[in-house]
């Protein structure tokens, strides 16, 4: 209409704010909601910018004003907290998991640890999975990340699984699995250990993935009041939610506890090591 009169975008919007206000508002609020939930990283200064394109002249602390108002926030990158020190004098061991083929519970465990963050504070999370079945065996919430919290949570998967020998365990290589008093509890089942190569997130694939899936649907789906209700609801989603009744394309569309009915009688993982081609005497393949 602008192009037929002609009027400049500028001139029509400043008329129809004075004519008629309620719905010049109601406009520029449209066009605020649209450029936010286009560009969710734009703060008000790159959104008033933005709306400026299609002609509408309005002022900086009008479009702070109703993007306050109307919970329009843009996202921020979260803070990036380490939880793999990998910088220590211990021993480490080699990626054993990538040659495992898995046929039942308890031949190979992966571990890892993350932070959770609530309005005041970081908490961590260490989570132990049986990679065959995906089920979460051992876990422990806590307000400082060191070897004690997964310590924590390797006891519970003894005590829940029970562990023949011949089990793999697979973690990253931070101090809290490297440790002397971890690495210990490990030999005393008879577990052997197996640790993913340097900014490899990808040879911890399953854990990473559980801990990606947490956040998505649990972490982040609620507001927490306060520690106590974020470790109630991490053991609802972990034993009730996620153990029992969330389906995974990878298990048949079945739950950790449902695919683990299926077992057969134990037997340790089996090897599937890279075989090369045979050279002939004349160096041919």
């Amino acid at each position: 209409m602008c192009e037929l009169v002609p009027v400049s975008r500028a001139s029509f919007y400043r008329h129809w704010e004075q004519t008629e206000p309620d719905s010049a508002e109601m406009a520029l609020r449209d066009a605020i909601q649209k450029a936010a939930v286009g560009h969710r990283h734009f703060g008000y200064r790159r959104i008033k910018v933005e709306i400026e394109k299609e002609g509408i002249v309005v002022g900086v602390k009008k479009v702070r004003r109703i993007m306050r108002q109307d919970n329009l926030l843009a996202m921020r990158k979260r803070k990036f907290v380490v939880t793999s020190d990998s910088d220590h004098g211990y021993r480490v061991y080699p990626n054993l998991a990538q040659y495992l083929e898995l046929t039942d519970i308890n031949q190979l465990w992966v571990a890892d640890l993350t932070y959770l963050r609530l309005h005041s504070e970081f908490v961590y999370l260490a989570v132990i999975l049986d990679a065959w079945s995906r089920k979460v065996v051992g876990w422990a919430l806590g307000r400082e990340m060191d070897h004690r919290l997964t310590l924590q949570a390797l006891e519970q998967a003894i005590s829940t699984r029970q562990p023949q020998p011949g089990l793999v365990h697979h973690s990253d290589r931070g101090s809290q699995y490297a440790c002397e008093n971890y690495v210990q509890r490990l030999e005393q089942i008879q577990a052997t250990l197996s640790m993913s190569r340097p900014a490899k997130p990808w040879e911890n694939g399953k854990c990473e993935r559980f801990m990606r899936t947490l956040k998505e649907e649990e972490i982040d789906a609620r507001p927490y009041q306060n520690y106590e209700d974020l470790r109630l609801h991490i053991e609802e989603f972990m034993e009730q939610i996620y153990n029992r009744t969330r389906m995974h394309s990878a298990l048949q569309y079945r739950s950790p506890v449902e695919f683990e009915q299926s077992r057969t009688p134990w037997l340790p993982a089996a090897l599937l090591l890279p075989r090369h081609k045979e050279v002939s005497a004349d160096g041919s393949y």
